[in-house]
C-alpha cells in the first residue's frame, strides 16, 4: 500500500513542480492543467490510504 502511495504522490510532486516552471515561463494555460493533474493525483493517494488504510 505505501508503495502505491508513493506513486501518486511522487508523480503528484513532479506534475506541481512542472506547474511551477510553467508559470514561471508564461505558458499559464498549462499551469492551470498541470494543477489539475497534481490534484487528481493526490486525491489518488489518499484514496488508497483511506480504502486501504
Amino acid at each position: 500500500m505505501i508503495e502505491k502511495i508513493r506513486y501518486w504522490t511522487d508523480l503528484s510532486e513532479y506534475d506541481f513542480d512542472t506547474a511551477l516552471l510553467m508559470l514561471n515561463g508564461g505558458k499559464y494555460l498549462y499551469v492551470g492543467f498541470m494543477c489539475h493533474q497534481s490534484v487528481e493525483k493526490i486525491l489518488k493517494a489518499y484514496y488508497i490510504k483511506e480504502k486501504e488504510g
